[in-house]
Formats: structure tokens, sequence, C-alpha cells
């Protein structure tokens, strides 16, 4: 085979103008302040409206800019530091931790995909635990945690949602984990998890998958989208990350 040669693709206007516009935050703005109109703007680096606010709207889902009706388009806070490791905010502290808010709770027979991720038989029943993870006081994330019913198999008996939800994550901080495994990978965020985040569909996310083991077995699957646009992920001194590109079979995600 033959050398490829690799052609330049022409930047778009929109993009050329985004990455001034981030020189010129940087520079000349701090957080909270107003940007001038989009009429001064236009003016200032001699481009048309639409394409401004295009480079705007790309400003906006990378959360350096929010947008308030009736005062304007302000410089955004610097993103929020999010833990996703240790008791306070993972298993096994989770069940009384003020940071989550169930949503709710079901069980249903695992897709072929989940199965696969679960380590059980495709069909078999598995409960599925919705919440949001809240970071002062302000929606951060969305999880779905999935186990096994033959894991807790006495869930069955509370027939009220929200007592089956808060029995599961009773029984498994019970359990105690031998280990657990994450992986993390940029991703947007699809109808369901961006309305449970109350952002546009599209929204950038980062969605971090973690196993938990107990007993030598897998207990527990938990896929958690964070937004990107505000949050950064800290894993602390012991939290080991995977960091893997997206593979050509779809990742398991949040339950709808």
């Amino acid at each position: 085979m033959g050398q490829g040669q690799l052609t330049a693709v022409p930047e778009p206007k929109y993009w050329h103008l985004r990455t001034v516009l981030v020189r010129t935050i940087d520079s000349e703005f701090s957080t909270g302040q107003v940007l001038p109109n989009e009429r001064e703007l236009s003016a200032r680096f001699g481009v048309a409206r639409a394409t401004l606010r295009q480079a705007l709207d790309q400003l906006e889902l990378e959360g350096r800019l929010v947008r308030r009706r009736g005062i304007g388009t302000l410089i955004a806070a610097p993103r929020v530091g999010v833990p996703v490791n240790g008791r306070e905010v993972s298993w096994p502290g989770s069940a009384r931790s003020q940071s989550w808010r169930i949503v709710d709770c079901v069980t249903s027979p695992a897709s072929a995909q989940l199965a696969r991720a679960l380590g059980v038989a495709e069909g078999a029943q598995v409960h599925t635990l919705r919440r949001l993870r809240l970071v002062q006081g302000v929606t951060m994330a969305t999880e779905s945690l999935h186990v096994p019913a033959a894991a807790l198999p006495h869930l069955a008996e509370f027939a009220a949602e929200s007592d089956r939800a808060r029995a599961m994550l009773r029984q498994l901080e019970r359990l105690g984990i031998d280990g657990e495994s994450r992986s993390v990978e940029l991703g947007v965020a699809e109808a369901d998890s961006a309305a449970l985040l109350e952002r546009p569909p599209g929204t950038p996310v980062l969605v971090v998958t973690t196993q938990y083991a107990a007993s030598g077995r897998l207990a527990a699957l938990a896929v958690s989208t964070y937004r990107a646009d505000t949050c950064k992920l800290t894993f602390g001194e012991t939290g080991l990350v995977e960091v893997t590109p997206v593979q050509s079979d779809v990742p398991v995600r949040s339950a709808s």
C-alpha cells in the first residue's frame, strides 16, 4: 500500500471565531461578567450574527458561557471538581448520602447487552435503580445502578417503589465490596438523560461505568452520566481509572 497523504480540511468560520472568543474571554473577562450584545460582538470581530450565534452556542455547550433571560450571556464559573470514589459518594456510603436523589426503581428482563455486562442470562430479572447526583443543589449526573435480581431476592416483598429503592441500597451496603473498577468515556446526553440533567440533547457528558465485585463475583454495575460542561471528575490517590476510546460495541447506557 502506498503512503496516504492528509488533506487539510478548512476550519469552519464559527469554529475559528470560537477560538478567538475563548482567548478574548480568558484575557478580558472574569466569572459572572456579561458579554457585549450580539450586535457589538459581530461588529468587533467582523462576522455575521449567524456565525457568532454558532460560536456562542458551542461555548455554551462547553460550559464556558451561560445564558440568562433578561440578563444576557455571562461568563460561566469554572467546572466543579466532583469526586467519583470514596465512601461519601460511592458504595457503600451511598444509601444515606445526601448527594443522591432517587428517581425510580424497576425490575425487568435483562437485554442481551446488559446481560453480557452483568454476566447473567439474557432475559434474567435485573433490578435497576435510577438516581440523580447533586452537588451544591445542582444536578450533575444521572446514574443507573443494575443488580441481578438473584442477588437481592427479597426486594419483591416491597410493593412501593420508594420502599424497594431504599431496601435495594440497604441490602447492597451489607454485601461488602471486594473490589471495583471504572472506565470513563466521552459521550453526549441522549433524550432521557438530558431531561434529567435539565440540558438539551447532545450536551457533552462523561460516562463513568463502574463494576462492583462481592464474594468473588460481579455484584452490580453502575452507569453514571456526568455533565461535562459544568464538572470535572476527580478520583483521588487510590482511584484507578481506565480511559478507553469508544469501541464498535455500543456501551451500556443508563436505563430509560
